[in-house]
């Protein structure tokens, strides 16, 4: 079975948008306009397919450990630290994890600034040419906002690039971002070109669900989710080591599992489009805050739902909060519409969200845990089979984590703190 893994990472970094203008106020699709400003700059350069496909994508997912820094420093684990050197050194790692080829220093000095002002001291001529190009599509996005300048406007933006040559970026950027910078681009990196210019610079790509692209990039957006909230830093994460573990128990064939693994991955792909206020309140959720919280799973539909060769997959990571009897969310499906692996993945969703420590509640015991589960069986909520299997498969966790399955060791890479 094959998916087009393009589709996959452009949709999750359509997700990683979404934290960068929460965060830091950036433009929306910012990362997509440096992915395709860096594939432009890469032509310019005379890079062959692959080194520009590899280039775009580091570009796309350049701050795709910033909620993993920001959390960190908030948790008191990582120190203040104004340059956000960290945030580049864990980007780093996790995009070496997925991507093949040399990506060296690619995202790792993407904030060095020629002069030797940047977080590393890195002066022109010491970084790859990709973290300058890179270096110098981030800023000159985040300064001028390349999704609403006036064409007129060039001669001037041209003017403001090259007076930062030698201070913020080398001067081969410079010349590569003066020469490829044109009305043409500019119109392709407008808001409503720029998922169609993103086509051009990350090509199609179909991949096997068993390939090891596919597990490193679950891993990766699993990280991306879980560190959106200090409440949840284990939580997808662990209910994909979970559905992998009920893969085997259930005798499963790798490719089932895979596809499993990856849906469980995705499932809360949606909360990153929810603000961490709301994800962390420590009280009661208001009407309306409960009404945005829901809408986390009409959102990981809409980003899953197109891509080819995941159309269950989607279904399954997007069913997550449904009841048998009708009465979840988003679509309120009943027991007619929902088949095993969506009931699965609903019955793994609450046993971690109930056994893990949350805001309003402390962590519970694997048999407090299934009280809860047998409850909402016995009401209906949930299949009562799969709760029986659950009891009896995860007691000897006893409401802990279940480690990474041992087939999936090679493709972790454990980044941070």
């Amino acid at each position: 079975m094959t998916i087009r893994f393009d589709k996959l990472i452009k949709n999750t970094g359509i997700a990683l948008d979404i934290i960068e203008k929460e965060l830091l106020g950036a433009a929306t699709h910012h990362g997509k306009r440096v992915a395709v400003l860096v594939d432009a700059m890469g032509r310019f350069f005379g890079l062959d397919d692959g080194t520009r496909k590899n280039l775009s994508i580091c570009a796309l997912f350049h701050d795709n450990a910033l909620s993993e820094y920001i959390l960190s420093e908030r948790a008191g684990l990582a120190p203040h630290d104004p340059s956000m050197k960290l945030h580049c050194e864990l980007g780093q790692k996790n995009l070496e994890a997925l991507l093949p080829g040399n990506i060296s220093g690619y995202v790792l000095y993407h904030h060095e600034w020629a002069n030797g002002q940047g977080p590393f001291g890195k002066r022109e001529g010491e970084c790859p040419l990709a973290a300058e190009l890179i270096c110098l599509a981030d800023a000159t996005d985040v300064r001028h906002r390349y999704n609403c300048i006036d064409p007129d406007k060039l001669p001037q933006l041209i003017d403001r690039i090259k007076n930062d040559r030698g201070i913020h970026f080398t001067n081969r950027a410079v010349e590569a971002a003066c020469t490829v910078i044109n009305e043409e681009l500019l119109h392709s990196l407008s808001d409503d070109c720029i998922r169609e210019a993103l086509d051009r610079a990350i090509p199609p790509e179909e991949v096997d669900i068993q390939n090891t692209m596919i597990i490193k990039f679950a891993l990766l957006v699993s990280r991306i989710i879980d560190y959106k909230s200090a409440f949840t830093r284990r939580h997808t994460a662990q209910i994909a080591n979970k559905a992998w573990y009920m893969g085997n128990w259930y005798k499963w064939n790798d490719d089932r599992k895979a596809q499993f693994f990856l849906a469980a991955s995705l499932h809360d792909l949606g909360k990153l489009a929810i603000p961490t206020e709301i994800l962390e309140k420590p009280g009661a959720l208001t009407p309306g805050e409960f009404l945005i919280i829901k809408d986390h799973v009409r959102i990981t539909w809409e980003l899953l739902k197109d891509i080819e060769g995941m159309e269950t997959i989607c279904d399954w990571a997007s069913n997550h909060h449904e009841k048998l009897d009708g009465s979840g969310y988003h679509a309120g499906k009943g027991a007619d519409k929902l088949d095993f692996n969506s009931r699965l993945l609903a019955c793994i969703d609450i046993y971690q969200a109930v056994s893990e420590e949350r805001p309003y509640h402390p962590g519970r015991t694997h048999r407090d845990t299934m009280g809860i589960l047998f409850d909402m069986a016995g009401r209906g909520f949930i299949d009562g089979g799969i709760v029986n299997d659950l009891n009896m498969a995860l007691q000897p966790f006893n409401g802990g984590d279940v480690p990474l399955p041992k087939i999936l060791d090679l493709f972790n890479t454990p980044v941070g703190y």
